[in-house]
């Protein structure tokens, strides 16, 4: 058949979808050299590249922390932390190296005294009993903004958590 000729009416099966679109985060440990590690998160799917690499999945809506860090003969060169909700088909998404296709994110600092009050801050919410990846999306863009402009954030409690909760089972 070419361009030409008269189409026929014939029905083709539709191509097979995946049940759902995953987000895909690069990782790779090469020691006292390059980390780039999950922090948390709840992962969908583990697939192992090679010694050092290896790729994590994560469902659309949920929430992930994903540290680099890198450094040379003279010391760190790359020192930062991003708190990113995958995306699902269809939704908006901000592009982030490493990260396949992007994410919504929440948080991102960089340097490392504002990762490391990043991660003083997910340890906090780890010592009242919350997983990190359960806590509100709009605490960590409270942290972002607090952390951006050198103010001290607000610590996440367990009230705002159980806020958030019903919240969210309304929304569903």
């Amino acid at each position: 058949m070419n361009d030409n000729e008269p189409q026929s009416a014939r029905v083709e099966a539709q191509p097979r979808r995946a049940a759902t679109p995953l987000t895909h985060v690069e990782l790779t440990w090469i020691e006292k050299k390059i980390e780039f590690r999950i922090r948390f998160g709840h992962r969908a799917a583990d697939k192992i590249v090679d010694r050092r690499r290896r790729i994590a999945s994560f469902a659309p809506g949920s929430i992930f922390c994903f540290v680099r860090w890198a450094s040379n003969d003279y010391g760190t060169v790359i020192s930062r932390m991003d708190i990113v909700r995958a995306v699902g088909a269809g939704e908006r998404y901000q592009t982030l190296p490493f990260v396949r296709p992007g994410g919504e994110i929440l948080l991102r600092v960089d340097a490392w005294p504002r990762v490391e009050r990043a991660l003083q801050a997910i340890d906090a919410i780890d010592a009242i009993g919350v997983d990190p990846a359960d806590a509100s999306p709009d605490y960590w863009q409270h942290l972002h903004n607090r952390l951006a402009v050198g103010d001290e954030p607000r610590a996440y409690t367990r009230e705002q958590h159980d806020a958030w909760l019903k919240r969210r089972s309304v929304a569903l």
